[in-house]
């Protein structure tokens, strides 16, 4: 395991799109690689729906958000934010690693029933789930 390539996912909130990332990397990848994940501005908790959607696939995530300056002197092999638009603060990353830009909408702004909100966290955890694994693989097969 002393050769896992690390990754931090890069939000805003670190409440949904990042946590969700970090998690499935983690429990999908993680004899390959090693995922953190963090906000420029995080929220207090991660959000439940986010929480609730990776159950739904086997993922019991226990992450909370965390400022991106605990990670600033910490050295990755790629910084990926999740934000979908580009003028979201997650743009900006100072730190050590090669920085990718692999955006997702944000499912917080999602409105309607309880089961509507829902039905966008499982289809972004749907699309992380097949596009940051993609990703993963063709940084690592550049390296």
């Amino acid at each position: 395991m002393a050769d896992r390539k690390r990754v931090l996912f890069l939000c805003t909130g670190n409440s949904c799109r990042s946590q969700m990332a970090e998690a499935l990397v983690n429990h999908q990848m993680g004899e390959e690689w090693q995922a953190v994940s963090a906000g420029t501005h995080p929220e207090a908790e991660t959000n439940p729906r986010a929480i609730a959607a990776l159950a739904e696939i086997g993922i019991q995530h226990q992450g909370h958000p965390k400022t991106a300056e605990e990670f600033r002197d910490v050295e990755f092999d790629v910084v990926v934010t999740v934000c979908d638009d580009a003028a979201e603060n997650c743009q900006v990353w100072l730190g050590k690693g090669r920085k990718v830009h692999k955006g997702f909408p944000d499912p917080a702004k999602a409105r309607g029933t309880g089961d509507e909100v829902m039905q966008v966290f499982r289809d972004l955890l749907g699309r992380i789930e097949i596009e940051i694994p993609k990703l993963l693989y063709q940084i690592k097969s550049e390296a």
